[in-house]
């Protein structure tokens, strides 16, 4: 599973931190970003990515399976 974040679209809600905190993280700027190195989902954490993607509101976290 790979994961990306539409910077575009994201407005800072965090909900994606709460749900898969290893993987996302808030920038200087209060935005989500994805943790670097971790665009390749591990295995352990690919239900929290998918919990996270499902509660944001702007739908701006891409999950490609």
């Amino acid at each position: 599973m790979k994961v990306c974040i539409d910077e575009n679209l994201c407005q800072g809600h965090a909900r994606c931190v709460f749900f898969a905190p290893d993987v996302f993280e808030i920038d200087d700027e209060g935005y989500a970003t994805v943790r670097e190195g971790m665009e390749n989902v591990p295995a352990d954490q690919q239900d929290n990515v998918r919990k996270a993607a499902a509660n944001c509101p702007e739908r701006t976290i891409i999950v490609t399976e």
